[in-house]
């Protein structure tokens, strides 16, 4: 019975192919996965004029591909308020959004970008003041909604 040596290293090659290719595809799979940024996120910044710190609550919402939100947010005299989200967009675990506020004829916005890891969402805000573009960092965590 003659057996042809030749097939075994074929057969190798093409599992190790196999392997490698799917190898390769996993990581892109896993990236390409949406985080589900759905909840309540809340963080604190520093007060105005050494004042006490300010909490941040940020309530995200994604049905489908559409992220919506709205951030509540001390205001001045000590009142909160809330602001609906703008521009939402989620890439994985990349999420960005915009804050728009009027306050007296003027609107300022603030664009947040953050990174979804766990239950942390971390990234910047930048914001025009004074001219200038200006950015800090920002760290929500999230929080548990009350039932």
């Amino acid at each position: 019975m003659s057996r042809n040596h030749n097939s075994l290293p074929l057969l190798t090659q093409v599992t190790l192919g196999a392997i490698l290719a799917l190898g390769f595809l996993a990581p892109v799979q896993a990236q390409d996965k949406k985080v589900d940024p759905t909840g309540t996120w809340s963080w604190t910044t520093p007060g105005r004029n050494g004042g006490p710190e300010r909490k941040m609550t940020l309530k995200l919402k994604l049905e489908g591909e559409k992220l919506t939100g709205k951030l509540t947010a001390p205001a001045r005299g000590g009142e909160t308020r809330d602001t609906d989200i703008k521009d939402a967009k989620i890439k994985g675990a990349e999420v960005s959004f915009a804050i728009v506020r009027e306050n007296n004829g003027t609107t300022m916005t603030q664009k947040y970008t953050g990174k979804i890891t766990e239950n942390t969402l971390k990234g910047k805000i930048e914001f025009e003041r004074d001219g200038d573009t200006r950015s800090r960092d920002w760290e929500a965590k999230r929080v548990e909604d009350k039932k």
